[in-house]
């Protein structure tokens, strides 16, 4: 059970509610915050009150008046355009010097492009895009990785932590979103080498459970191996982070790597092998079903 730390209580609104926001708005209500909710489709954001109590709003604009801190987590950087500008956005309905906090996994542009906006009205904004998956999130053990001012980010951050175990400024605006690629091209690669050691094991007539129980007390050991290893091995994949949600983030990846030279061959051909994934009917598998590949 997710325990609190002790902060003042703040008036806040979450902006979508899919398998990410659900969980992380809920964990603000039970640490104490006044919560108002908006979600694209209103069925969701009921659910949402229906659980956790609080407020729901039909607008963006709606959920963000008076609010301290304003979080969102949307899909894309449209999504994310679509919630915070224009007549029923929340950037217009903030007061200001109010913080919009963006847990969308996004592109680091998107993020100066809307922190420029907010500090020609008045507000504040962070980038703020979350690791850890719809597990983290439902414990509240996200990794959260920020980019922004200081003094924003110190006001966020305390209040960020019901849904997280760290929130950690890496930079100015677009660092959050950057630091999160990194994120992105480490765990592909190592997902590619976890599931082609695996398919070389078991090709080989090894009890790969027990090797994988050997190896992983010493270097190979890794987060992937402990968590997805033994699903690999029994072919089970209908659960975790998406192939779909994987190729939006490597995309935004590749696009970084074109604007600033950065070589990433092994994460383009990833890419290239979460594409056959979903070629095979595994938009919706987790991403450790590259084995399917190899098997």
């Amino acid at each position: 059970m997710k325990t609190y730390d002790a902060t003042p209580a703040r008036k806040a609104a979450f902006l979508g509610l899919g398998v990410m926001g659900h969980p992380m708005a809920g964990h603000l209500a039970r640490a104490g915050h006044e919560v108002c909710v908006f979600n694209r489709t209103a069925a969701k954001a009921q659910a949402w009150l229906r659980e956790y109590g609080g407020r729901a709003a039909p607008t963006p604009r709606e959920a963000a008046a008076g609010a301290d801190l304003v979080f969102a987590c949307v899909g894309n950087d449209d999504d994310l355009r679509s919630v915070v500008l224009g007549e029923h956005g929340a950037f217009a309905g903030m007061k200001r010097g109010a913080i919009f906090v963006d847990h969308t996994t996004a592109s680091a542009a998107v993020a100066r492009e809307l922190s420029g906006v907010a500090r020609g009205l008045g507000l504040q904004f962070v980038d703020a895009p979350v690791s850890g998956g719809q597990a983290g999130a439902v414990n509240g053990l996200l990794t959260v990785m920020c980019g922004g001012e200081r003094a924003a980010f110190d006001a966020m951050m305390p209040v960020a932590m019901a849904f997280a175990r760290a929130v950690t400024l890496v930079g100015v605006s677009g660092a959050g979103q950057l630091a999160k690629m990194v994120n992105q091209v480490c765990i592909a690669g190592l997902v590619q080498s976890l599931a082609e050691g695996i398919a070389f094991g078991l090709k080989s007539g090894l009890d790969m459970k027990l090797v994988l129980e050997v190896i992983g007390k010493g270097a190979a050991q890794s987060w992937q191996m402990d968590n997805r290893g033994a699903t690999m091995i029994d072919d089970r994949f209908d659960f975790g982070f998406a192939v779909d949600w994987m190729r939006k983030d490597l995309g935004l990846v590749l696009d970084e790597g074109r604007r600033n030279g950065a070589q990433l061959p092994v994460t383009a051909l990833v890419d290239q092998f979460y594409g056959d994934v979903q070629a095979r009917g595994g938009a919706r598998w987790d991403t450790s079903s590259l084995i399917r590949r190899l098997r």
